[in-house]
């Protein structure tokens, strides 16, 4: 009986002390999270992996102009469909080589519908975090992410970009330099959210002038 009861304590110990080593991991791993998985996650990149088909236009308003096109997108098999007024066009992202010019479209308006995905899917940049700065269109304080592309990285090497985000790690509002430029070129919000899948989207920018407004329409997750 004592030899039992002696192996319960022993078992009870090693248990113990498991529990305890995978907690600290646990809480370590928690701990760890950087603020730019922080914030992909607010917008659900744990569900990405489930995503089959992502179909959206892409729109501008510039003073009394309008321009628009349109996407749709099989992340898992790289297959793109491009459709203007004029042509549509379908292409690999595997074979990007091909159609550069409009792969560089791609490219640019993914970034505005998935950018805190690319927080933690791109590796070329360098990151610093303030807490309390001014944002530049509504004057709040919030969290500002200047982040730094890298010269060599991308379609637009060398390009910066300011996000502000609240406490819930959604952005509210960006600054965008081209090539790392003393000053901004574009300042617009992010609003308007939708949520397809788990998947939060901003369809809505403007800048502080209401003079350009980039929005995405027919927007769409399978």
């Amino acid at each position: 009986m004592r030899k039992a009861f002696s192996f319960l304590l022993i078992c009870f110990a090693l248990f113990s002390l498991f529990a305890c080593k995978q907690k600290s991991k646990d809480s370590s791993t928690k701990e760890n999270t950087t603020v730019l998985e922080k914030i992909a996650t607010a917008y659900g990149i744990n569900q990405w992996q489930d995503v089959d088909k992502l179909r959206y236009t892409f729109n501008v308003n510039r003073d009394s102009s309008h321009f628009e096109r349109s996407w749709e997108w099989s992340p898992k098999t790289g297959k793109i469909v491009y459709t203007t007024a004029d042509t549509t066009i379908k292409y690999n992202r595997k074979k990007i080589a091909e159609l550069p010019e409009i792969d560089a479209d791609f490219i640019n308006d993914k970034y505005w519908l998935l950018f805190p995905f690319q927080l933690v899917w791109d590796k070329g940049f360098e990151y610093e975090v303030k807490k309390n700065q001014t944002a530049p269109i509504s004057g709040k304080k919030l969290t500002q992410i200047w982040i730094k592309y890298r010269n060599e990285v991308g379609y637009t090497p060398g390009d910066h970009y300011k996000i502000y985000i609240d406490n819930n790690y959604k952005i509210k509002e960006w600054e965008y330099f081209p090539k790392g430029s003393k000053n901004p070129k574009l300042q617009t919000t992010w609003q308007d959210y939708t949520k397809q899948s788990g998947i939060l989207i901003a369809t809505n920018h403007l800048n502080q002038n209401k003079d350009f407004r980039l929005y995405f329409t027919d927007v769409k997750i399978e």
